[in-house]
């Protein structure tokens, strides 16, 4: 006798995702300056020369680029 895997297990394991979660899955926007991928809703902030930045990375944005410093009041 023969072993019939279901479609959506044999998609699943190819892919990652079963079948439902396929058509869900957010749209890709691109990447931020430091490759970040954006998705669809994602919050993002766009600097004055066009770059783009995600919320998420913008504490790094500020160190790095414009030598912010972060501390904890005492």
């Amino acid at each position: 006798m023969r072993d019939i895997e279901h479609p959506d297990v044999t998609r699943a394991q190819i892919t990652g995702y079963p079948k439902v979660l396929m058509a869900t899955q957010p749209k890709h926007c691109g990447t931020d300056i430091y490759d970040s991928e954006i998705l669809a809703g994602d919050a993002i902030i766009v600097l004055p020369n066009g770059e783009i930045v995600l919320e998420e990375n913008l504490e790094d944005y500020l160190i790095e680029h414009l030598g912010f410093q972060f501390k904890t009041a005492k």
